[in-house]
């Protein structure tokens, strides 16, 4: 096995700002080879570990904790980010999950600041919070469409950095991901779905219109990786070609954020003696 620990993975698939996009492989799986089969059987160790800290981290809120965790999901249409959720996120007790979709904004929502929406949408301790998709596509589908002049999108970036920090402080610990797919394997995806009556719901015919886009969604999130990478709150690029992979590397991702908070079970705030004694006479 390639590595033992997810932190070592979570090195693997931590973006550098400066490091071209497009220098990375989406079908290369770094950290891991011992292929899918093992992976998987990873992936379900892996999910026992994460289901019994994200217990923990819901216990903790129910009893006065303020942390929770932010896992945002970024990448281009069919890159996966609902395999994530199903496959990743399903491995833990729904009851602490907070899941949001972000489509289209919605007149009020328009109406508002664009991070007015996101901020509605926040996990609560206690909670992991899972964006499909984000404040950030105020940053590319909107740079890539020119819904907005660029100097906004520069001041996006800028207003992304200082909400992020504020998040951090007050308790969130964010786990950023690029899935990262490559052209012709949006295309293989795409044609899947038009194969599959089981998969029409999913196919969306504006999904041609932005993969014709595909450079400038390149170069905008080129942007975003470089304008976004904190140290409070680093991106990954997760090469998604192998799905089974990318599933792997955000598991250990959500592990890693998970196991960075070194948590505990709360104390009891009752006599527990006492408490038996009462159970035992009734």
């Amino acid at each position: 096995m390639a590595r033992s620990t997810a932190a070592s993975l979570k090195d693997e698939v931590t973006f550098t700002p400066g490091t071209p996009l497009e220098s990375i492989d989406p079908a290369s799986t770094p950290g891991w080879e011992d292929g899918q089969k093992k992976a998987e059987k990873e992936l379900a160790r892996v999910g026992e570990k994460l289901s019994d800290l994200q217990e923990q981290l819901f216990a903790e809120g129910r009893s006065g904790g303020s942390r929770s965790v932010l896992l945002v999901l970024q990448g281009m249409d069919s890159s996966g980010k609902g395999g994530i959720v199903r496959h990743v996120i399903g491995l833990v007790d729904p009851q602490g999950v907070a899941h949001q979709s972000f489509g289209k904004p919605t007149e009020e929502e328009l109406s508002h600041d664009f991070l007015w929406r996101i901020k509605n949408a926040l996990p609560t301790p206690g909670y992991i919070g899972v964006f499909d998709r984000s404040h950030y596509e105020d940053v590319l589908v909107a740079r890539v469409n020119s819904l907005v002049t660029q100097d906004v999108i520069e001041e996006r970036y800028n207003l992304i950095n200082q909400f992020e920090k504020e998040l951090v402080d007050s308790g969130t610990t964010i786990v950023k991901v690029m899935l990262h797919i490559s052209y012709d394997e949006q295309k293989d995806r795409l044609a899947e779905r038009l194969e599959r009556p089981d998969k029409f719901w999913k196919y969306n015919p504006g999904d041609i219109d932005e993969r014709l886009k595909w450079p400038a969604y390149t170069d905008a999130f080129q942007r975003m990786l470089d304008k976004t990478d904190t140290d409070y709150a680093p991106w990954h690029v997760v090469p998604a070609s192998e799905k089974w992979y990318a599933r792997l590397a955000v598991s250990e991702l959500l592990l890693a954020a998970l196991e960075s908070l070194d948590l505990t079970w709360p104390e009891a705030d009752f006599d527990v003696e006492a408490e038996k004694a009462r159970l035992a006479a009734t």
